[in-house]
């Protein structure tokens, strides 16, 4: 691997390593199957989960974007049925990852305990009783839903506290502690059941002490992300811990898995960013990808890097009141090539089947040639979602240019004025409907350290 690359180089070899380096393997005709799906999850090494489902949720566009048209129920039987491979807990937040890695995150578990579950002012210590309930009620009945808890829990106790938020809570901080984990989903409701009754048990028992898992995870982010800085690296785990990265990347470097590497115009605080390529990373000479984006796929959910990679200055909307939107509720990165050339914004209206394109933007200079390729892929989307036609707004400068090589497509309005209309299950933590907790902040990382 050369010792200096360009920002455009950095951006193949980082989608390279992702799996956008490679023909995709679906179609609607021929979805992508199991063996797929594994290999893109195996790439990518952990799916962050969020609740809206305005256009899909966002754990089966990574996979899209990545593999083409498959089918949802495939991945719902990996991450969600009995003795599934894949198990959700605080990794990037919320995310499935590998059953099997469960002891990898046993110092997040221990750490977390140690902030909310040891302080005598604490939610978790001034509620024990409650805890202790849920705890034996899991024991004996086996995995449940809240509402499930909740509702023994008013036929046999009085008292304010015996409410959904408290019964919620308790279990929250049990998975976060890994005393409990999630045993899949109805709907998108989280069953959650006692860690032994859920993970294997080779899994659960493993011991592994702090900076070997850090280092691992470390090893596993700098091979999802090809090349990185340490505050990349960082963040792919959300890992705080600034001596632990350094140490990890430094016993990497000295096993021969990562080497220092210069990306030109990569810089902070005027000098230049420290990086370094992974040993299994590749250079190709194009990338001939197109691809919509959820707003938490690792191309881009660490919105710094997605800054250097691509120029791409990218924010979620749907915290801002709907006449101050600047590109919609929730629009999602195009990507054409090897660069983010635009966003749009959609919506699956199921009761008409059509995908709407709420709005259509380019980025500043790039994408005027590129609206072949993505109406290419609105196609793609709207079948792979089962929606039979495809009508776009006015909003945005890349909607006459989509318009025009869709002539098949309808026209209807909407602006950056009107709210988007949204179902019970399309709703996300902005509206407070959701059961996942907050994103959080990526942890801050000096790039010359």
């Amino acid at each position: 691997m050369k010792e200096t690359l360009s920002i455009a180089e950095a951006r193949r070899i980082a989608l390279a390593a992702q799996g956008f380096g490679r023909e995709r393997a679906g179609t609607p005709g021929s979805p992508a199957g199991t063996r797929q799906l594994n290999l893109a999850m195996a790439r990518m090494q952990t799916l962050q989960i969020d609740s809206v489902n305005v256009f899909a949720r966002s754990h089966y566009m990574p996979l899209f974007s990545r593999l083409g048209a498959y089918e949802t129920a495939a991945l719902d039987r990996l991450l969600f049925g009995r003795r599934a491979p894949y198990v959700e807990y605080w990794a990037h937040v919320a995310a499935f990852i590998p059953a099997s890695d469960w002891g990898l995150f046993r110092f997040r578990m221990d750490d977390l305990r140690a902030k909310y579950g040891s302080k005598p002012d604490g939610w978790f210590v001034r509620n024990a009783q409650i805890v202790d309930w849920v705890r034996a009620e899991l024991a004996e009945r086996g995995p449940l839903r809240p509402a499930q808890i909740e509702h023994d829990a008013k036929q046999s106790r009085k008292g304010p506290w015996w409410d959904w938020d408290v019964v919620k809570n308790a279990l929250e901080y049990l998975w976060l502690f890994g005393e409990v984990a999630i045993a899949g989903r109805r709907g998108f409701e989280r069953r959650y059941g006692l860690a032994r009754d859920v993970i294997p048990s080779e899994a659960l028992d493993a011991s592994i002490p702090r900076q070997d898992a850090v280092r691992e995870l470390v090893r596993r982010a700098a091979k999802a992300y090809g090349v990185a800085t340490a505050s990349d690296l960082a963040d792919y785990w959300r890992i705080a811990d600034r001596a632990a990265i350094l140490a990890s990347v430094n016993d990497l470097v000295d096993a021969g898995e990562l080497a220092p590497v210069t990306v030109r115009g990569w810089t902070t605080g005027g000098r230049a960013a420290k990086a370094w390529v992974h040993s299994s990373a590749t250079l190709p000479r194009r990338v001939e990808a197109t691809a919509v984006l959820t707003p938490f796929d690792p191309v881009v959910w660490f919105r710094e890097r997605a800054e250097r990679l691509f120029d791409f200055e990218y924010r979620i909307e749907i915290y801002t009141p709907a006449p101050k939107r600047r590109y919609g509720y929730y629009s999602l990165p195009v990507l054409v090539g090897d660069d983010i050339v635009g966003r749009v914004d959609l919506k699956a209206d199921r009761a008409t089947s059509t995908l709407l394109v709420q709005s259509a933007w380019w980025e500043p200079g790039k994408g005027t040639d590129a609206a072949a390729r993505l109406a290419d892929e609105l196609r793609l989307a709207a079948r792979w979602q089962q929606l039979e036609a495809i009508s776009f707004s006015h909003w945005g400068d890349a909607t006459d240019d989509l318009a025009r090589v869709m002539p098949e497509a309808r026209r209807h309005h909407a602006g950056p004025g009107e709210p988007v209309a949204l179902a019970p299950d399309e709703r996300s933590a902005a509206d407070g409907s959701a059961d996942e907790p907050g994103a959080g902040e990526p942890a801050p990382f000096p790039e010359t350290a």
